[in-house]
């Protein structure tokens, strides 16, 4: 695929959204990749990574490899992720101590614009697509009632952990990062990062390596198999995860984070009206306007390109 030099500042751009939700335990990087239309060409290329590709090198040279995995692409897109990570981590972090309410608001109106959008690429609606949707929604609703697990420090289960946060961080309505905090190694990974520990580091990323290449090959099967159903199913998935997004919580247990501070472990969905504090409605509707607004707005600029 041609692009010229705005098309890959703007797949940049996307990549920024893309880091900025996966930031969040709760909203996945693969929703703004679906909605923002790119998210079929990101299996693509990441199917893309294979013995192809070696083949490829020792016959055509660097360019030839280069072209066979998108390189490019791949270049932008994580380019503009990690350019997100890197700078709104310590303010969507932020946001979450201080105006959790707005932040889960504007999330929640991200996903319900998100649900409209993916729902309907479906082209026709049939029986076992309104099954898929239901078991779609039953199994994200069920995912984010699970207990957050003790952090176990064995490094075949921080690989497991990264070949399993890494397939939800591609799912449209399933958050990597909430997947984390579930396995229990949110902390554990986070602290790594910043303290460089390079051991950890090296067998999480080999997990997301792992589970990225043969989850996005089993994806990418469903889309050119069952194309319609695969969409339903991700259309529950996200349905499913707005338990997760909810603005009004109360706080059942706490953990102690790497700044030895307590936060939030378990937490329970409850009323504006009994919220601890003070709820915000009224902010909180703009908000989820907001998000829903952004949503729709990156959705008819990807439509236009």
């Amino acid at each position: 695929m041609e692009r010229s030099i705005k098309d890959y500042i703007f797949l940049s751009l996307k990549g920024v959204a893309m880091g900025a939700a996966d930031v969040v335990p709760g909203v996945s990087g693969g929703t703004i990749a679906f909605i923002t239309g790119i998210y079929e060409e990101l299996l693509n290329t990441i199917n893309a990574v294979n013995l192809e590709a070696l083949t490829k090198l020792k016959t055509e040279g660097v360019k030839g490899f280069w072209n066979h995995i998108n390189g490019n692409f791949i270049v932008a897109l994580f380019l503009g992720i990690g350019i997100s990570v890197a700078s709104l981590a310590k303010l969507i972090t932020y946001l979450m101590e201080n105006q959790a309410v707005l932040l889960w608001s504007f999330f929640f109106g991200l996903i319900i614009s998100s649900i409209y959008l993916v729902g309907k690429k479906i082209t026709k609606w049939s029986i076992s697509k309104i099954i898929g949707l239901i078991i779609g929604t039953g199994i994200a609703f069920y995912i984010t009632l699970l207990p957050p697990m003790e952090n176990p420090n064995a490094l075949w289960y921080v690989f497991l952990s990264g070949a399993i946060a890494i397939c939800a961080m591609i799912l449209p309505g399933i958050s990597g990062s909430f997947i984390l905090l579930l396995l229990g190694s949110y902390e554990l990974v986070l602290t790594s990062i910043k303290d460089f520990k390079l051991t950890i580091i090296a067998v999480f990323a080999s997990g997301c390596i792992v589970g990225l290449l043969s989850f996005s090959k089993l994806l990418s099967w469903m889309f050119k198999k069952h194309h319609d159903l695969t969409i339903a199913v991700l259309t529950g998935f996200l349905i499913g995860s707005l338990n997760k997004i909810w603005p009004w919580k109360e706080t059942i247990s706490t953990r102690i984070n790497s700044h030895g501070e307590a936060v939030p472990f378990i937490q329970n969905n409850i009323s504006p009206s009994n919220f601890n504090g003070e709820p915000q409605i009224i902010f909180a509707v703009v908000m989820a306007i907001i998000g829903l607004g952004l949503i729709l707005v990156l959705e008819k600029v990807a439509a236009n390109k």
